[in-house]
């Protein structure tokens, strides 16, 4: 499918999702793909093992330069070790450097919850719709790339 390119609506963006949480990794995809429809958008899913690894799929969707964006979708639960805290800070951290490296926008749509309650709470649709927010993310930052680098050849 063909997107078009006005004002945010429309492009060709990439969902990287990482898998560990499956049933949570098919919501978050469902709201991410819902928001790209609802915007002309098309769109590509790749999976990941965990959200340890979506930074380097969000690189590697970004160097093929095929997309306009790239939502980075996954779940990580605390459990009772630091482990929480290292996959949560690193992919956070990788995200965001694919971004300022490339100009692409990549959108953390990575839960980070305390239990699978709050997980499941944040991918049911409506205000907490963590997939859809993601999509929404990029497309936005899309929208704002072109429009302040048009004409700009370093950024555009």
């Amino acid at each position: 499918m063909s997107g078009r390119d006005a004002a945010g609506q429309g492009g060709h963006y990439a969902i990287v999702v990482g898998r560990f949480y499956e049933d949570l990794a098919q919501r978050l995809i469902a709201g991410a793909a819902g928001a790209y429809e609802a915007a002309g958008a098309s769109f590509e899913v790749f999976d990941v093992p965990g959200a340890f690894e979506l930074p380097l799929a969000a690189s590697y969707a970004v160097a093929s330069g095929r997309f306009d964006g790239v939502a980075c979708l996954g779940a990580v639960i605390r459990g009772e070790t630091d482990h929480y805290d290292y996959v949560c800070a690193e992919a956070a951290r990788g995200i965001q450097e694919v971004s300022l490296r490339t100009h692409v926008p990549c959108a953390f749509g990575v839960l980070t919850c305390e239990t699978m309650d709050q997980a499941l709470a944040r991918t049911g649709g409506g205000k907490r719709d963590q997939g859809a927010h993601a999509a929404q993310a990029t497309l936005a930052m899309a929208a704002l790339r072109r429009e302040l680098t048009a004409g700009t050849p370093a950024l555009g």
